[in-house]
C-alpha cells in the first residue's frame, strides 16, 4: 500500500516530537522545583556560571544559561528552518490548497494574541512583550497529542505540526526585525560575506556538510556581537543548505540493482560471514549510491534532529523554567504582563486559530482536513496556546534581566497549563460517540 509509505516519515517525527516534549516537560518541572527548593541558589549559581569562548581580540565572555540561548538555540532555528524549508519544498506547505489552512489558522494564532497582550499592556513599559503569546511549542502540542494515541486522527496531527511550522516562521521574522539591539556594522559585513560564500556554493552545487557547517560557525560568530541575535545565524545558514540530490530515484533504483544483481552473483559461498573483494567492491558502492541519493537539507535534518528534541530543548527548559515564584505568586498574576502573556496564549490562539480557519474555509479557501471535525480542530487551536519554548525565548530577548522576565515566564508556564488541559479536554469530549 502507498499510504503507510507516505505517512510513515511524519510519523517518525510525531514520535521524535513527542518523546521530546515529553523530556521537555519533565525538565520545566525539575527547574520549576529547583528554584523553589532549598537548592535555589545553587541553581541560580549554576547557569549564571561565566564561560569564556574564542582568542585573542575576539574573545566572548557570558555565562552558562545566555550560551545556551545564544548558542545552542542557534542549532535549534536551524533545524526549524531546515523543517519549514522542506515542507515548503514537498510537506504540507508545498501547494497553496495544502498550505492554506495551517497558513491562516497561524496568522490569526498571531495576530490576535499580540493584540490581546497589547490590550493589557500598551502605554506601559512592557509593552515590548507582545510578541510572547505569539509562538506555538511543537514539542509540547504534539507530545499532548500522543497523549490521546488513536482518538485523535493523523491528519489533525499533520495540522497542528504545519501551523506550529507557519508560527515558528513568524517568530523568526518577528526576533529578526523586532528584537534587534543597535547594529555592528563591521560585523554585520562579515556575517554578511560568509552568507553570500554559502549561497555561492549553494549555486556550484557543493555538497560538502563539513564545509556548510564551518561556514555557518563563522556565521554565528560573526552575529554574536553584531546587534542581530545570533540564533538568525541558524535560519540564514538553513537557507543556504541544497535541497537537491546528486541522482534521482529513477537512477538509484537502476544502479541499485545492478549492484545486488553483481553482489549476489558473486555470493559463491553463501555460508560465510566474511565477504569477498567483489563483494565488497559491491556493499561500497551501493553504500555511495545511497549517501548520492541524500539531500544535505536531509541530511542535517535527520542528525540534528534528535539532538535538537532530546537534549538541545530539555537543556533549554532546564535553563530557562526555573522561576522563583515564593510569595509573589498572587501578586504576579495581577500583572499586566503576566495577564497580558497568559490571556493572549490561552484565549487568543483558541480564538484566533479558529477564527481564521472559519473564515479561510468559509471563503473557499481551504477545506478542513479529511476526518476533522470543527470540535477536533477547537481541541488542536487550544493545543496552539502552549507557546513554552519560543515564547520564553522571546520573553528573554524582550525584558532580558528585569523583574518583567520573571512576570512573562510565569504567564507562559501558566498558560501553557491552562492550553495543554483545555486542549486535552476538549478533543476527548470531540472524540466521544464517534466510531473506532
Amino acid at each position: 500500500m502507498q499510504i503507510p509509505r507516505v505517512v510513515r516519515p511524519f510519523q517518525d517525527f510525531f514520535r521524535l516530537e513527542a518523546v521530546g516534549g515529553m523530556l521537555l516537560l519533565f525538565s520545566a518541572a525539575v527547574a520549576l522545583a529547583w528554584a523553589n527548593s532549598p537548592w535555589a541558589d545553587l541553581y541560580a549559581q549554576i547557569w549564571h556560571t561565566p564561560v569564556t569562548f574564542g582568542f585573542g581580540d575576539a574573545v566572548h565572555a557570558r555565562d552558562i544559561r545566555h550560551w545556551v540561548n545564544d548558542g545552542l538555540m542557534a542549532v535549534f532555528f536551524f533545524v526549524v528552518a531546515l523543517e519549514i524549508k522542506r515542507e515548503m519544498l514537498v510537506g504540507e506547505l508545498a501547494t497553496p490548497n495544502r498550505a492554506a489552512l495551517p497558513a491562516f489558522a497561524a496568522i490569526g494564532g498571531m495576530i490576535v494574541p499580540a493584540s490581546i497582550y497589547l490590550a493589557f499592556n500598551l502605554g506601559t513599559s512592557t509593552v515590548d512583550g507582545w510578541g510572547i503569546p505569539m509562538a506555538t511549542d511543537i514539542a509540547f502540542a504534539l507530545g499532548i497529542l500522543a497523549l490521546l494515541g488513536d482518538r485523535v486522527p493523523l491528519s489533525l496531527k499533520v495540522f497542528l505540526a504545519a501551523l506550529a511550522i507557519v508560527d515558528d516562521l513568524g517568530a523568526v521574522v518577528i526576533i529578526a526585525i523586532f528584537y534587534t539591539s543597535e547594529i555592528h556594522t563591521t560585523l554585520l559585513l562579515v556575517a554578511v560575506t560568509v552568507f553570500l560564500a554559502m549561497v555561492l556554493m549553494n549555486a556550484a552545487r557543493v555538497r560538502s556538510p563539513t564545509i556548510y557547517g564551518a561556514l555557518a560557525f563563522a556565521l554565528w560568530v560573526a552575529l554574536l556581537d553584531s546587534g542581530i541575535h545570533a540564533t538568525i545565524a541558524g535560519v540564514l545558514a538553513a537557507l543556504t543548505i541544497p535541497s537537491s540530490a546528486r541522482i534521482n530515484a529513477g537512477v538509484f533504483r537502476s544502479r541499485s540493482r545492478e549492484l545486488l544483481d553483481r553482489l549476489e552473483a558473486a555470493d559463491a559461498e553463501p555460508n560465510t560471514h566474511m565477504l569477498t573483494g567483489e563483494q565488497q567492491e559491491s556493499v561500497y558502492s551501493l553504500a555511495a549510491l545511497v549517501e548520492q541519493l541524500k539531500t544535505p537539507l536531509q541530511r542535517f535534518e535527520h542528525r540534528l534532529h534528535p539532538w535538537v528534541a532530546l537534549v538541545i530543548m530539555p537543556v533549554f527548559a532546564l535553563a530557562n523554567a526555573g522561576v522563583e515564584l515564593g510569595d509573589g505568586l498572587a501578586d504576579a498574576l495581577t500583572r499586566p504582563t503576566t495577564i497580558g502573556v497568559a490571556a493572549g496564549l490561552v484565549i487568543g490562539k483558541l480564538a484566533g486559530v479558529m477564527g481564521f480557519a472559519w473564515v479561510a474555509v468559509a471563503s473557499g479557501i481551504a477545506v478542513l482536513p479529511r476526518g476533522v471535525t470543527w470540535r477536533q480542530l477547537a481541541g488542536a487551536s487550544a493545543l496552539a496556546g502552549v507557546g513554552f519554548t519560543m515564547s520564553l525565548f522571546i520573553a528573554g530577548l524582550a525584558f532580558g534581566d528585569t523583574p518583567a522576565l520573571e512576570l512573562a515566564k510565569i504567564g507562559v508556564l501558566l498558560a501553557s497549563v491552562v492550553a495543554g488541559v483545555l486542549g486535552v479536554v476538549l478533543l476527548l469530549m470531540a472524540s466521544k460517540g464517534r466510531p473506532d
